[in-house]
């Protein structure tokens, strides 16, 4: 076990999920134009920061790439005459910062290759597709009956992952999908288990999860080859586009949320899948509605090869937020309640958590929605996937008929992939952790912003003893056994004391909120 933790340490990689600030530092004129010093910092770490300086006309280039999502910020206008001017410069200037901070509040356009690199040229250079073709092509030398036909540009969010269209050459009319991608700052399992794993994907075979026709390793990669789903997927559904066109379409969002009946089957087969993952031991944690492929009246999962792959889940910077959300199977209910929100509305929920629901929606979505997505939820207990299959809303909805389930893998892989997920859900607490202690530090009132140290709040409080009257000491107090208020003996020491005393006596234990810990049988009345 220590020589895969080390092993994974040595191949730390970039998080695509880690959240990215802006602050315009400067601007110097130079001859004809100005430039701008930026500096970018990645999470909460205040060390994992560098600087980039662009100018106006680079701003421009990204801008007009983002018009195609139909969300882009405004950005500030263009202006020939008096540009250089000093009160002009330091005016674009603000509107710049407001720009990039507007850019990345919208998960859409943060996690946008585009935008990646171009705050960060250094970790996305421009050569992914090159690279995944290079490596398809050395793989298709000993697999003859394969022929590449186009490259799939811009399709899911994913800058490490690459699409290619396929096709048999004994079935010319037949496509398939090709996806290639590179290990993850997750990644864990050795050589060995990575072979097995992704060799045991094509033998799953569940109703609502996408059948894989074949799953290889490499060194740092792996790619895989899937039926190519002419439908799309539910993203495609709710933003009314076609499948292959480019992610950013997707950030608008045109028409309204599914109906009820459709909303409960979808979910309730996403639900079945979800638990049939769960019980087998398979981590998943990459559910959203880009994940979802629908065919008919049938929707199926894709993407099982991410976790094994060590990818961070799109999701990942609102599940290192919050620390009940840490746990995988956890965060699958968190993934589904966003979904589902998705569903309901039409467009994934403005702020996380959810604190109102519009009317608009039925009650028993509303319920569900509640049960996951509040501020109590996340702080306290989500449902589990089985209490959501049972709930009111997805209890007894008829599914489409299918074939029995199968998932059946060695003792061995199955102990792999549970050290991979406790490795996953490790380094999501560390964040965690992490994300806490830079909200200490940024909270005036907070006593590591007044100096303090992590060990002096972790050393445990001393109580401050009550003065003691001058005359006879005070009895002992009573056995816990026996609480009885007529037990406890006052004494006419002080009116501070008589108070104390009298709020002990007065103490309300109903009061008190218990707290949920991961309990199964954690109160989900709100479903």
């Amino acid at each position: 076990m220590a020589l895969l933790e080390r092993r994974c340490s040595e191949r730390e990689r970039t998080d695509d999920t880690e959240t990215l600030s802006c602050t315009i530092e400067a601007a110097q004129t130079l001859h004809s134009y100005t430039e701008y010093i930026i500096r970018i910092q990645r999470g909460p770490d205040p060390k994992e920061c560098w600087q980039i300086v662009k100018r106006y006309s680079d701003f421009d280039t990204l801008n007009t790439i983002l018009q195609v999502s139909g969300v882009a910020p405004t950005l500030p206008p263009k202006r020939l005459i008096g540009k250089l001017d000093r009160e002009f410069v330091s005016q674009r200037q603000r509107g710049l910062q407001a720009y990039l901070d507007t850019l990345l509040a919208q998960p859409c356009l943060a996690c946008c290759e585009n935008v990646r690199r171009f705050l960060d040229p250094t970790s996305y250079p421009d050569s992914y597709t090159e690279l995944a073709l290079q490596q398809v092509s050395m793989f298709f030398r000993s697999e003859p009956r394969w022929e590449v036909l186009e490259p799939l540009k811009d399709i899911g969010w994913r800058i490490r992952k690459r699409f290619f269209l396929l096709r048999p050459k004994d079935q010319p009319k037949a496509r398939l999908l090709l996806s290639w991608a590179e290990v993850g700052p997750d990644s864990y399992l050795s050589q060995k288990d990575l072979q097995a794993a992704l060799k045991l994907l094509p033998n799953i075979s569940h109703p609502h999860l996408q059948p894989i026709v074949l799953a290889e390793a490499g060194e740092k990669s792996a790619l895989l080859v899937q039926p190519f789903n002419e439908t799309g997927a539910l993203r495609d559904l709710l933003c009314k586009s076609r499948p292959g066109e480019p992610y950013l379409r997707s950030c608008r969002r045109k028409g309204p949320g599914l109906p009820l009946s459709q909303l409960q089957s979808f979910g309730c087969q996403i639900l079945e899948a979800l638990n049939f993952l769960h019980e087998c031991g398979f981590p998943y944690g990459h559910l959203h509605s880009g994940n979802v492929l629908v065919q008919g009246k049938t929707c199926r999962l894709t993407g099982l090869e991410n976790s094994i792959l060590g990818l961070p889940p799109l999701y990942r910077a609102e599940l290192a937020s919050h620390r009940r959300l840490a746990a995988m199977e956890v965060g699958d209910v968190f993934a589904f309640g966003l979904l589902l929100f998705e569903l309901a509305y039409g467009r994934p929920p403005d702020t996380i958590p959810v604190e109102t629901f519009e009317p608009s929606i039925p009650p028993l979505v509303a319920s569900v929605l509640q049960s996951i997505l509040s501020a109590d939820a996340v702080r306290s207990c989500l449902p589990t996937v089985p209490m959501l299959l049972d709930s009111p809303l997805f209890h007894g909805v008829p599914l489409p008929r299918s074939e029995k389930p199968h998932l059946k893998m060695t003792s061995r892989l199955k102990e792999s992939l549970r050290g991979l997920q406790e490795s996953t859900e490790q380094r999501l607490r560390r964040d965690n952790r992490e994300k806490s202690r830079q909200s200490l530090n940024e909270d005036p009132e907070s006593p590591l912003a007044n100096g303090a140290t992590d060990s002096t709040l972790s050393s445990p409080t001393t109580t401050p003893s009550t003065p003691t009257p001058t005359g006879s000491a005070p009895p002992p107090p009573p056995p816990l056994l026996s609480p009885s208020p007529t037990a406890i003996a006052t004494n006419d020491s002080g009116p501070a004391r008589g108070a104390l005393l009298s709020s002990i006596r007065n103490f309300q234990k109903g009061i008190l909120r218990s707290a949920a810990v991961d309990n199964p049988d954690c109160d989900t009345e709100g479903i």
